[in-house]
Parts: structure tokens; sequence; C-alpha cells
């Protein structure tokens, strides 16, 4: 099955001239926030260790204790993880149910190793088979099919900056749940939903300085 994906920024720029052609809203965050950034991770297990990582700590954080896993798990497989003891993981700057998770996706992968196979597959079966993982919910699923197999329709509902720059850029009353806010993207920003999301990150970026009083 072929994908429609973003590999490159010419990918973003295409995806925003969509948008902005059918949203008016997504023309304001262009204007406010610039082209987003391309966000591309490797796919498979590196790639999806690498968003269990970055859950719920700030972007800045994320990168630091990433870039220290990534060189302490050499090389980077779900076996050479499996064998590591959590005092060993927790050198390297991961909390303890990261650890679990983490310890728990590589004894299952290492058995079989099936990521490489969702790269043809369509986004609802990536999601029911990753969901499927020790510790995988329905936020990592979304994530990694938006940043590690690109997916340029892809969404993450569940997300609350998405939410949140949702709600100040339609000016909604309230932040919009998950259920909300995927119809919203599937009637505005369909099929380019992975191009918006990305775009909303931005333009979350910029109101969270623009509210703290730092230069825009």
């Amino acid at each position: 099955m072929a994908h429609r994906l973003i590999e490159t920024l010419d990918d973003i720029e295409a995806g925003m001239c969509a948008l902005k052609r059918k949203c008016p809203h997504m023309k304001r965050a262009l204007a406010l926030a610039g082209l987003p950034p391309l966000r591309r991770n490797r796919e498979g297990f590196e790639g999806l260790a690498r968003i269990v990582v970055g859950q719920q700590v700030s972007v800045a954080s994320a990168n630091a204790i990433w870039t220290r896993v990534a060189a302490g798990v050499q090389p980077f497989t779900p076996e050479r993880l499996a064998a590591m003891s959590e005092a060993d993981l927790r050198a390297l700057g991961l909390s303890r149910p990261k650890i679990v998770t983490l310890s728990k996706l590589a004894q299952h992968l290492s058995e079989h190793d099936w990521l490489a196979e969702l790269a043809d597959a369509d986004d609802d079966a990536v999601r029911e088979k990753l969901v499927s993982l020790p510790g995988i919910g329905p936020w990592t699923a979304d994530i990694y099919l938006m940043f590690c197999l690109g997916r340029a329709d892809s969404f993450a509902p569940g997300d609350l900056a998405l939410q949140i720059a949702a709600q100040r850029l339609l000016d909604l009353e309230r932040r919009p749940t998950a259920d909300e806010l995927a119809a919203i993207a599937e009637q505005r920003w369909r099929p380019w939903r992975g191009v918006a999301a990305r775009a909303l990150w931005a333009y979350y970026a910029v109101a969270k300085r623009a509210d703290s009083g730092a230069p825009m």
C-alpha cells in the first residue's frame, strides 16, 4: 500500500501550502511560527525507544537523556538492551517506569522484531500492532506513525500541547478532548494532518514564549 510520506522539508512545505488554502487558521499559524521542522526519527526499535524516553518530559530533557541512552546502548538492538541491568539503564538517566517499559519492549521484540513489517501497513493496523506491545499506548503509536514512519496524514489527538494549540488557534471556548480534536483534524486538515500537527506544535511553542514575555 502506498502512503504519502513526509521525508524532506519540501514535503512539509507542500503540506503547508495545501493547508493554507484549506484552512485560514493554518495560514495564521504559519505566519506566526514559520515553517515547522521536519521531525523525522529512525524506524524500528530505536525510534520507538526514543519516543518512550521522551514521554512526559521537556524536549530539552528528552534530547539530553536520549543522547546518553543512544551512546550507552550499542548496538541499539532489543537484544542488547534486554541484556542490560536496571542499574546500567538508570545510570543513563532513565526513570524506573521507563526502564520497565523499555526492558519489556526489548524482551518482547528480541523474540521477534516485527517493527520493520509495519512500513507497508495502513495506519489503523500500525496503531493496533503497536498498542499490543507492553507499555505502548495510543499517543506513542500516533507519534511513531508521524515521526518514525513519516505518515503525512497521521495525527495525535491525545497530545495535550496539540489540544491547547488547537483551542488557542481556533478560538475555542475550551480545550478539545481527544475525540473532539480528532474530528476537527479530520474535517479541517486531512490529508495533511501530520503537517498540521507539526504546525500546531510550532505555534504552541511561539504562544508559550509570548505568554512568558520572552522575545518571539
